[in-house]
């Protein structure tokens, strides 16, 4: 599989990162291509993040609109957007193609990829809920920044990596984590 990540500025690059490292770590991955925003990148810094390194990573610039990755022709499978600002996710929804992110889901979704958004806001404002809605309509599957607390997690690690590998789940690969009923 080609993935597309894109990392867009809200809180939460952790989630990015364990996405990453859970793509990276499987086999039916071939590429991933990333784009990060202007703002992921300062937050990603103030969250003290590093993202991981791999010759199967191709980082694209968000303002590079004649990347592949604008075009339907392209073979890119999927694309995770993680985590997922409000902002990005109401461009989406209406259709505003002004940055590779924004293009590239775009893309996916009038070819009828998988798109799946890592949503990092609370409260919900009704405007976040027709975001959502639109984009649901559209195609994409919402994966709210929730992390379980089935399993007791111990750490902010754990605790962040039950959302992370959903998310995976949600492109259509497996990945291999603890189920509930497993542990009783």
């Amino acid at each position: 599989m080609n993935i597309v990540v894109a990392i867009t500025g809200a809180s939460g690059a952790i989630y990015a990162r364990q996405s990453l490292d859970i793509l990276l770590n499987t086999p039916c991955v071939e590429r991933i291509a990333l784009i990060l925003s202007h703002h992921a990148e300062d937050v990603i810094e103030a969250e003290g993040v590093t993202l991981p390194q791999s010759e199967r990573i191709e980082r694209y610039s968000n303002d590079d609109m004649w990347a592949s990755l604008a075009s339907g022709s392209a073979r890119w499978d999927a694309m995770l957007v993680v985590p997922a600002s409000m902002g990005s996710v109401a461009r989406i929804a209406s259709g505003v193609s002004r940055t590779l992110i924004e293009r590239t889901a775009d893309v996916m979704l009038k070819e009828r990829r998988k798109v799946v958004m890592v949503v990092r806001e609370a409260p919900y404002s009704l405007i976040h809920l027709r975001n959502m809605t639109s984009v649901t309509e559209a195609g994409a599957i919402i994966v709210p920044a929730s992390p379980s607390l089935y399993f007791r997690p111990t750490t902010i690690e754990e605790l962040c990596l039950t959302v992370s590998q959903r998310a995976v789940e949600q492109l259509g690969i497996r990945v291999d984590h603890q189920e509930w009923g497993s542990s009783r």
